[in-house]
């Protein structure tokens, strides 16, 4: 007992707080109090040619609770991410399934279908801006084909949406095959060779094997997938510009226009909390699913 408390075991050295020093001083500048700033414009009267002119209090939230623009912003966001979070799980699993072997081919498509993911915004936004012209884009000749003529959906309130939906999705889905991938590889093959020799179908193995073996992979991509898609951007701005009539403008779109284009920071900093609980409750509530189907199994 002498011989540890005189070497010092067991008691708590802050030297060795110089070791996450760094990191910590990089977390409070970065994180922190870019979000204590942006919770503490929220609630003033701030204008980037007039300076701070005040608390508001509520007032910020109470006007974009009013504003029908900002509503319908978020309306399209929850509707986007609705659209691409079950497509990024149900797309990037069976990419997984179907490239899971050691052959040069599935190593070819895994580099292929990754490597999209790591094109910048504004390429893909070109590329598919070139898809979607109306009279000789690729959308309209395989259109053409089955007879359907004249379709734009770069215009259209009802397909503006799910086309950067569609273009999101063949942007970012690497990302999701490759998790899946390495959740996969963790499976112990001896499971799948008991299972072979009990005759068990592939659909079965399917849903009582793989999938209760990757259901917190498939949480950890449902979570991302949610908190990445609420931030849309650049896809909209770059292929639509939030038209027409505003039906596919993200939050994102307008926070950003409430602050750099019409200079009212507070207003914007308003808009970004609310889009900020809205990714946290729903990353929280697929979390909560995905604890409770643990819990039941």
């Amino acid at each position: 007992m002498s011989g540890a408390a005189s070497s010092g075991i067991g008691r708590p050295s802050w030297a060795n707080l110089l070791f996450v020093l760094p990191y910590m001083l990089v977390l409070a500048v970065l994180l922190i109090a870019p979000v204590g700033l942006g919770m503490w414009l929220s609630f003033q009267d701030y204008d980037m040619l007039g300076g701070w002119a005040g608390g508001v209090g509520f007032e910020n939230f109470t006007n974009l609770l009013n504003d029908r623009i900002f509503l319908g912003t978020v309306r399209n966001t929850v509707i986007f991410v609705v659209l691409t979070t079950p497509a990024f799980i149900v797309i990037g699993l069976f990419l997984a399934l179907s490239l899971n072997d050691r052959t040069r081919r599935s190593s070819a498509l895994r580099s292929i279908f990754f490597g999209a993911s790591v094109l910048s915004v504004t390429i893909v936004t070109l590329v598919w801006r070139l898809v979607y012209l109306p009279d000789r884009g690729l959308l309209a000749d395989t259109l053409a084909i089955v007879g359907l003529h004249g379709l734009d959906p770069v215009v259209s309130e009802t397909y503006a949406l799910p086309a950067i939906a569609v273009v999101t999705v063949w942007w970012i889905i690497g990302l999701p095959m490759t998790l899946f991938l390495a959740a996969l590889q963790q499976i112990p093959a001896e499971i799948y060779e008991a299972a072979a020799l009990d005759r068990t179908s592939r659909w079965r193995t399917l849903l009582f094997i793989t999938l209760p073996s990757i259901r917190r992979t498939v949480v950890m991509v449902a979570v991302l997938e949610i908190i990445l898609q609420f931030q849309l951007f650049g896809q909209a701005l770059l292929i639509t510009g939030g038209g027409p009539n505003n039906r596919s403008r993200p939050m994102v779109q307008f926070i950003y226009e409430a602050g750099f284009r019409d200079l009212q920071l507070g207003f914007a900093a308003a808009a970004s909390q609310i889009l900020f609980a809205l990714m946290l409750l729903a990353a929280l509530a697929q979390m909560w699913l995905g604890r409770r189907q643990d819990g039941a199994s």
